[in-house]
């Protein structure tokens, strides 16, 4: 892998914003509104890095007994259940996890899941966290794995050769909201974090950011720009008024 440094003048750019911790239909919208931005090449590609309040999200794949408490129990613990257009079966998102959300051009999807994947793998072999993927395994595997534990989920969405949605890794995110649960439609799957292999105090999100960031630019071939969310939507167009909301039911 090549260089910060060595990364050619004229390379591409990925515009990295940071978000904070942003409810999930509010960041389901903005990717929206960036996606169409990048079709009509108003930006270039674009990465969004945040963390979700609690949510369990059901992708294209999803299936019936996912949520076996039944919805309204787990409303009850404070999580929500969205639908959404992303591939994958259920999963979680909560604070202490980092979510990853590029909205570039993508010609192979099975390509670019791929090479997601190793970004990720190497972002955590930089913690001393010896991971891998599992493509070999088929696609229910797709994610990064720690032996049998899995660390980061994947599933993403492309329209008119743009994608959306991304990854989510664990850092130090409470794990319980996992157990209850089928994740990734994997009866057994026991999920870990970052913190949970290695021992260390919470505290490691803006380090870990930084370095997923900096391997997923690299993966693609782009060279990385921090820009602000303000830059963003001054050029992709400020949110539209609030509509009804629909109901929902599902990184």
């Amino acid at each position: 892998m090549r260089s910060v440094n060595s990364m050619p003048g004229d390379a591409p750019e990925l515009w990295v914003c940071h978000l904070g911790t942003v409810e999930y239909r509010e960041a389901f919208a903005l990717q929206d509104r960036i996606r169409a931005a990048r079709q009509r090449e108003l930006v270039p590609d674009v990465m969004l890095t945040l963390e979700h309040w609690p949510v369990y999200t059901r992708g294209r794949r999803s299936r019936p007994g996912e949520l076996p408490m039944g919805e309204q129990w787990y409303r009850m613990q404070g999580i929500e259940i969205v639908e959404t257009d992303r591939g994958g079966k259920v999963t979680y998102h909560g604070p202490g996890q980092l979510v990853g959300y590029p909205i570039v051009r993508v010609d192979d999807v099975v390509a670019y899941v791929r090479t997601l994947e190793r970004a990720l793998v190497a972002a955590l072999a930089d913690e001393g966290i010896a991971a891998r993927a599992r493509p070999e395994d088929g696609p229910d595997y797709t994610g990064v794995w720690i032996g049998e534990r899995k660390i980061a989920s994947i599933g993403v969405h492309v329209r008119r050769g743009v994608a959306t949605h991304g990854f989510a890794v664990n850092i130090e995110n409470d794990l319980q909201p996992f157990e209850w649960v089928v994740p990734c439609g994997l009866e057994g799957v026991r999920m870990t974090s970052l913190i949970k292999e290695t021992g260390r105090l919470a505290g490691q999100m803006k380090c870990f950011r930084r370095r997923a960031a900096w391997h997923v630019a690299q993966a693609l071939g782009r060279r990385q720009r921090l820009v602000s969310l303000a830059r963003l939507e001054s050029l992709a167009g400020a949110p539209a008024p609030a509509a009804p909301e629909p109901v929902l039911g599902r990184s």
